[in-house]
């Protein structure tokens, strides 16, 4: 053969691959098949937009986190949101969907599923599951929930929810980015599908893009891969093993970050300037008692109201930390803080806040240090 050929023709497999602690990475859209008859044989991976190597793992590492045969990867965590609500609604279908819900999530049902000839009615997050399901009529599919709430934190009684929606025929599909799939089972307590976006806790440092949705049902999993493939979504094989190689010390940082928020919302609750901290595993919570019940565990994400304050105060806080990042996403390694007031104009139940809310996602720094980088803030706060 001429050189250009050997040269395209050489180097395609290794001889022989080493053992390595995760498993290699392949990057390829084309597939090689044994033979004709296996071009369009289904039952083959025939295309490289999932299913290599690194993928393959974290979709089976992920199936044991959340106690599923079925597990769908998508780019990004709001992907992986938008993803499964595509996959099971259709034109004329009733979606209600838990007024705390990520703001994305719900510009995603605004601006998209309207076009699209399905409903959207947002509910209070403190309605009970008869409560809830009574708002529910003969065209309603899907019951979005997430617990505990974006922003502000509220718990909702999953079980009894899941169950309710169950007795009727309704899907639920629940937010469960908070929880990572290790501290809350949404599927052990009958949720249709789980979704939570990777690109938090699992990835854990704040570097890559990814979502995942997982059912017990064969159907709606079906219903899940089919839409995945008609509109095309995939995850880098990089992306992948950087996912794969943050869920094995999940585990391990998830108590640090549960230790060090704790410690800190302990801190704020002792301020002067704060009038109520909003974190489900302390025991003045509201949503205390459902949170020991259903979850393992907390992670480093919560609210703080602070007392009546200027906008003015309000950034002078922010702007004066030097360990917090200012910044949205969270779960990774570092802590940050945002202010929320912006956020929550689009909300329709009442609030009720004392004043201006933050959101904090302490990290895995030592907790003494992240006190006096506040201390600085309320210090800036008082003197704005």
């Amino acid at each position: 053969m001429d050189e250009k050929t050997r040269l395209i023709r050489s180097g395609l497999q290794a001889q022989s691959l080493a053992r390595t602690v995760n498993p290699p990475i392949q990057r390829g859209s084309t597939v090689l098949l044994p033979n004709a008859a296996s071009l369009y044989d289904d039952s083959q991976l025939t295309y490289g937009i999932t299913g290599l190597s690194s993928p393959a793992a974290l979709q089976a590492a992920l199936a044991e986190l959340e106690g599923s045969p079925d597990v769908t990867l998508y780019p990004s965590g709001l992907a992986a949101i938008t993803g499964a609500m595509m996959a099971v609604l259709k034109a004329g279908d009733d979606v209600l969907v838990v007024d705390s819900a990520y703001k994305p999530t719900r510009r995603f049902c605004d601006r998209f599923l309207t076009r699209f000839g399905v409903t959207t009615r947002y509910y209070d997050p403190a309605l009970d599951a008869d409560a809830l399901i009574a708002l529910a009529g003969p065209k309603t599919r899907l019951i979005l929930l997430e617990a505990p709430g974006s922003l502000t934190f509220e718990m909702q009684d999953v079980p009894a929810i899941a169950a309710a929606a169950n007795a009727r025929g309704i899907l639920t599909l629940i937010d469960n980015t908070w929880g990572a799939g290790l501290l809350f089972k949404p599927l052990a307590h009958g949720v249709t599908i789980s979704v939570q976006a990777l690109t938090k806790y699992v990835g854990g440092h704040s570097d890559c893009f990814m979502g995942s949705a997982t059912t017990m049902d064969p159907v709606i999993g079906d219903e899940l891969g089919n839409a995945m493939w008609d509109v095309g979504w995939s995850v880098s094989p990089d992306d992948a093993y950087a996912m794969l190689r943050g869920l094995r010390t999940l585990a391990t940082r998830m108590p640090r970050h549960e230790q060090n928020g704790l410690a800190v919302a302990r801190w704020l609750q002792q301020r002067p300037e704060v009038a109520r901290v909003l974190h489900p595993a302390l025991p003045e919570d509201p949503g205390h008692a459902i949170w020991k019940r259903d979850f393992s565990g907390a992670c480093g994400l919560f609210g703080v109201v602070l007392k009546p304050a200027s906008q003015k105060s309000v950034h002078a806080f922010l702007d004066a930390l030097t360990l917090f990042g200012l910044g949205f996403s969270w779960g990774g390694f570092e802590s940050l803080a945002i202010h929320c007031d912006p956020q929550l104009k689009s909300r329709s139940t009442p609030l009720n806040l004392e004043g201006p809310l933050l959101r904090l996602h302490i990290g895995l720094e030592d907790p003494a240090d992240l006190i006096a980088d506040l201390e600085r803030g309320f210090a800036a706060l008082k003197a704005a």
